[in-house]
């Protein structure tokens, strides 16, 4: 468990790297709609495993907690649609520069995955960044209805992307079309 600053603030998150050597190359790991649990904890010691320093900050602390509520749609309405793009993209910059204070992380050699929600993240952050080497979105909406905190939708950047983004989408999924 780490805490990242953002402006005068802090969030939460998780992180795991090697535990000797380093600086390690990053790879910011985008949760989906149930928070930082424990799949999203075990997919950074596993990235870990592989030479990373994985990080997942908590995109969701100044709207509400998630891991309580087990209801899906509760869940989207209470918490994850009041979490503005603009907010997420400030926080994941300040995690990528908290991680190079660590002296453990190299931010020259930056990544961001994510699932679901977290896979639509991937694409906006990949035409955010021009640090970003590259992204692997699992299966993230690529198109939903915009509003004021979700003005774009990734089809609408893909002409902005960064960096490569590896989209894995099933054909079969009609949960993300």
């Amino acid at each position: 468990e780490v805490k990242i600053p953002v402006g005068d603030d802090e969030i939460p998150g998780y992180r795991a790297m090697p535990d000797k050597g380093g600086p390690f190359p990053v790879v910011l790991v985008v949760q989906e709609i149930f928070g930082i649990h424990e799949h999203i904890k075990d997919l950074c010691r596993r990235l870990a495993k592989r030479g990373y320093f994985a990080v997942a900050p908590n995109l969701y602390v100044r709207q509400g907690e998630v891991l309580d509520i087990k209801e899906i749609p509760e869940i989207i309405s209470k918490v994850v649609s009041k979490v503005p793009d603009a907010q997420v993209m400030r926080d994941l910059d300040a995690t990528t520069a908290w991680a190079k204070t660590t002296g453990k992380a190299d931010t020259g050699k930056l990544a961001v995955t994510g699932f679901c929600w977290g896979g639509r993240i991937v694409w906006l952050y990949a035409a955010h960044n021009p640090n970003l080497k590259a992204g692997a979105a699992w299966y993230g909406r690529i198109t939903t209805a915009a509003d004021p905190l979700h003005p774009k939708n990734p089809i609408d950047i893909v002409g902005d992307l960064k960096a490569p983004v590896l989209g894995l989408y099933g054909g079969k999924d009609q949960g993300i079309p």
